[in-house]
Formats: C-alpha cells, sequence, structure tokens
C-alpha cells in the first residue's frame, strides 16, 4: 500500500491500484510457479498497471490544497519531521507519474537500475535518464530537500 501511495499521491488511487494488482495476481494464481513468489508478482502488476494509466487520457485535476493531517499520532513528532515530510510529499505529487515511480522504485523500494527497468518494462537508459530528471527537478522545487540521505544522524 505504501510503494502505490507514493507511485499515485492519492489514497484512494492507491487502494485502488493495490485491488487491481490483487485481482490480477489472484485470476493468475495458477500460472506462479509458487505461492512465495505472489508478492512479488503482484508488486509487478501494480508497476505495469500504473505504466497503462500513466498512458490513459489526463484528466485534469485541481486539488485543494494541502489538508490538515487526521491522525492524532503524528502529533507526536517533532514540527522539523512533519514539516520535511509536507515538503516532500508537495514535492513528489508536483513531478510526472513516471518520475515518482522511477523514484519510488529506486529509492523507496531500493531496487537497482535494471530491476526498476524490468518492473516497469522499458530500457535501462529511461530509467537512468528519468531519474536524472526527476532529481534535478526536486532540487529546483524544493531546494532545502538538498542533501537530505535516508538513515543518516547528522
Amino acid at each position: 500500500m505504501r510503494a502505490a501511495y507514493l507511485l499515485t499521491g492519492d489514497h484512494q488511487l492507491a487502494e485502488d491500484l493495490v485491488q487491481s494488482a490483487l485481482a490480477r495476481t489472484h485470476s493468475s494464481w495458477d500460472r506462479l510457479a509458487e505461492s512465495s513468489n505472489a508478492e512479488a508478482y503482484t508488486r509487478k502488476t501494480m508497476y505495469h498497471l500504473q505504466v497503462s494509466w500513466w498512458r490513459r487520457r489526463k484528466v485534469a485535476e485541481v486539488l485543494p490544497g494541502d489538508l490538515p493531517d487526521r491522525q492524532r499520532s503524528r502529533l507526536v513528532e517533532d514540527s522539523g519531521q512533519i514539516t520535511l515530510r509536507i515538503t516532500m510529499r508537495a514535492a513528489l505529487l508536483r513531478l510526472t507519474a513516471k518520475q515518482r515511480a522511477v523514484l519510488v522504485l529506486r529509492f523507496f523500494e531500493d531496487r537497482s537500475e535494471v530491476e526498476a527497468a524490468e518492473s516497469l518494462g522499458v530500457s535501462v537508459g529511461t530509467i537512468k535518464s528519468q531519474t536524472s530528471k526527476a532529481l534535478a527537478r526536486l532540487r529546483e522545487i524544493a531546494p532545502e530537500l538538498e542533501g537530505l540521505m535516508i538513515g543518516s544522524a547528522k
């Protein structure tokens, strides 16, 4: 669900994407070599569905702006982390769906360029160029994220 949310940027679209991927996995269950491969098959199906959704005709969507977080548990987090999350989410939503998918695969899922290319059904060169373009766009959109390293302590 987290990967689907990062791919789509919307909870409802993420739920739709996961549900569609699970339905396709269920219908292909007999063809899976081992049932232990079901999660990998579902993830790959989810990425392929997302790519096919990109190719559909785009409908302009107007977002009402940033809505306040409704979960009380997040109030415990320090304000710096909340600001960072909001900034990161807003920046990711300003990328194209393809660029977001590449960043999710490469950095959230920690996939290699080859694995990301196989998952999305594109060439390794496309993964490299989209990663470069997406990171350059993120630097342009949100310069305050520059130098951010996941897992590093400062």
